[in-house]
């Protein structure tokens, strides 16, 4: 592969490196936070946090809130806290995949993204927002991305 075809790569694998790195650590505090919860009183958690957001317990949402946190056990906490480290984990390792240009990386990003997709326009489909479709955008970009990586080093390879 020519030097410039390369760094061009390089850089474009290292912005999907960052991305990926960010969801892990963004997950990985998520998990932490609810490890946080665990032996707390999470109803009461939950109730002052409507009340600080200014928003009526009695109201259909908040008051789903209430009771799902209501009803959470020490033991989902620790299951949470752990699914959010493995996905961390796979997040993590991906990203220094990427960072490094192991091809690797980018079969497990490519798959990993791909496997989303469906999902992804089921739910715009079922409910509609720019959310769901900036979601849906991001990870075909990164997909896109990677398949096209894959291809040029099949074609390199050659």
């Amino acid at each position: 592969m020519p030097p410039k075809a390369r760094s061009a790569k390089g850089r474009g694998l290292r912005v999907v490196a960052v991305f990926e790195a960010l969801k892990g650590v963004v997950v990985l505090l998520a998990g932490c936070g609810a490890l946080t919860l665990v032996h707390k009183n999470v109803h009461d958690i939950a109730v002052r946090l409507v009340l600080v957001l200014h928003m009526n317990p009695a109201r259909h949402y908040p008051s789903i809130f209430i009771d799902a946190a209501n009803r959470v056990t020490d033991v989902q906490l620790w299951m949470l806290a752990a699914s959010a480290l493995a996905f961390a984990a796979a997040r993590l390792v991906e990203a220094y995949g990427l960072w490094h240009e192991k091809r690797w990386a980018e079969w497990f990003g490519f798959l990993s993204g791909a496997i989303y997709l469906p999902v992804e326009v089921f739910e715009i489909f079922r409910k509609p927002d720019w959310a769901r479709t900036a979601v849906f955008l991001v990870n075909v970009g990164v997909v896109g991305y990677l398949a096209s990586a894959l291809k040029r080093s099949r074609k390199s390879r050659r």
